[in-house]
């Protein structure tokens, strides 16, 4: 998608700071962190949110999720704990329409999120 700026991300167009890149799935640090460590997981094929999976995507989640419980194990933070997070929707705070994961780890996380 042209417009969408994660797409622009994936493509190299707006700069980032990669975090982990393959054929599937591309992570970076978010610009506004909130954890000590919050960086974004993306599939590399435009998929609209987690309401727009499709079994015909839903391997390329599973492929996302193996990577962040790989990226926790390596960055450190798997014992202590983490959160992933996905907002769906103008309700739910997805400002960008591109399916992403939030992985913020580093602190306690309290509950309800907010």
């Amino acid at each position: 998608m042209s417009d969408c700026l994660f797409c622009k991300i994936i493509a190299g167009e707006i700069p980032s700071s990669k975090v982990y890149e393959d054929d599937l799935c591309y992570a970076f640090y978010d610009i506004a962190p909130q954890a000590p460590t919050h960086f974004l997981v993306v599939p590399k094929q435009h998929i609209q949110s987690v309401s727009a999976v499709t079994e015909e995507t839903a391997p390329i989640v599973g492929h996302i999720f193996a990577v962040i419980a790989r990226l926790a194990e390596e960055l450190g933070f798997a014992g202590p704990g983490y959160r992933v997070v996905s907002n769906i929707g103008e309700a739910g705070q997805q400002t960008v329409p591109h399916l992403h994961f939030h992985v913020l780890a580093g602190r306690d996380m309290t509950w309800p999120p907010g």
